[in-house]
Order: C-alpha cells, then structure tokens, then sequence
C-alpha cells in the first residue's frame, strides 16, 4: 500500500473513520468535531455548540460514524446516537442518551432483501452499538413531502390570488 494523501484533520487522535459516496471522508474526532473531506478540502463539519445550543462543548463528543450516502449516522461518548444528511448535515433524528454511556459503533442497515424487510415503511435504520452491552436499532421515519404537481398547483393559486387582491386593492390594475 501506498500513502496518496495527508493532511492535519483534527486536533488530537481521530476516533472513527467512514469511507462514503464520491470519494468522501466522514472523520469523528477528539476535539469535538465531525467532519466531511473531499480529499484534503473540508467540505462541512459538525461541532456541538453550533448544532445543539446549550450543550456545552466539553460534556459531548462523536465517537463513531458511518456514512450510508444518503445519511450520516452518529455516536456520542454519552451515550447519543444521531442522524444527518449526509450532504447538508442536516439533522434529521437524534435521541439523548440512547445508550448508558459511549457509543462504540454505529452501522446503517444494508439494502438487500433482508435489510428491506427490516425496514419495513421507514427510510433508514442505524443499528448503534455502545458499551452498556446493547444493540438498538433506530428508524428513521419515512419524511413527507408534497408531490411536484401539487406544488405546481398552490403556486399557480397563489399568483393567481395575488392577482385578483392587487385588482381589488387598485381597481384598474389590469
């Protein structure tokens, strides 16, 4: 094997790593940051004080990630188990204190068959792993969205309200 790339990605000891889509790098580090890199450029990162307000910095760290290409599912040194997009790291699931203490690893359920059948309706499962010796599944609940004709539909109702207050608003507006 051959060292391609190097570079400085956290301060102190870097506790899990997690290859994803596109050549991306998902780093959880000790200095309470996880991180997403396209080869040595950070692409975004997480810290604690920006993501959850009131948690101070020092009492929470990552401690395991993976990244199934859709999302980014996270472990806490206290025990949390959290779910991101992947792209945005837009939270979408987060459970305080899942576990009794330290997450040692968290995995997102394949999408074979049997991965399918586990499923059931939702969008994703994260299996988290944690020194409490217990194995929790968490599931993701399938997000709602509106179909792009309905969207259509209420925008061309609201031009066409707009329209119709602006005439009563200013007689003579068209």
């Amino acid at each position: 094997m051959k060292k391609t790339l190097e570079f400085r990605a956290h301060d102190g000891e870097i506790e899990d790593i997690a290859l994803g889509p596109d050549n991306k790098v998902v780093t959880a580090g000790r200095d309470f940051q996880c991180c997403v890199w396209q080869q040595d450029q950070l692409v975004t990162g997480l810290r604690w004080h920006e993501n959850l307000p009131g948690i101070p910095d020092k009492a929470y760290r990552y401690q395991a990630c993976r990244d199934s290409g859709t999302f980014l599912g996270l472990g806490t040194v206290t025990g949390s188990v959290a779910i991101h997009i992947a792209f945005s790291l837009q939270r979408l699931y987060y459970v305080k204190e899942a576990h009794g203490i330290v997450v040692t690893d968290v995995a997102f359920v394949p999408e074979s068959q049997p991965g399918r059948e586990l499923l059931g309706g939702h969008e994703a499962a994260l299996l988290s792993v944690a020194v409490d010796s217990r194995c929790k599944l968490h599931l993701l609940p399938t997000r709602r969205s509106l179909p792009v004709w309905l969207l259509l539909l209420l925008c061309a109702g609201l031009i066409v309200a707009t329209i119709l207050l602006l005439q009563l608003a200013f007689p003579g507006f068209l």
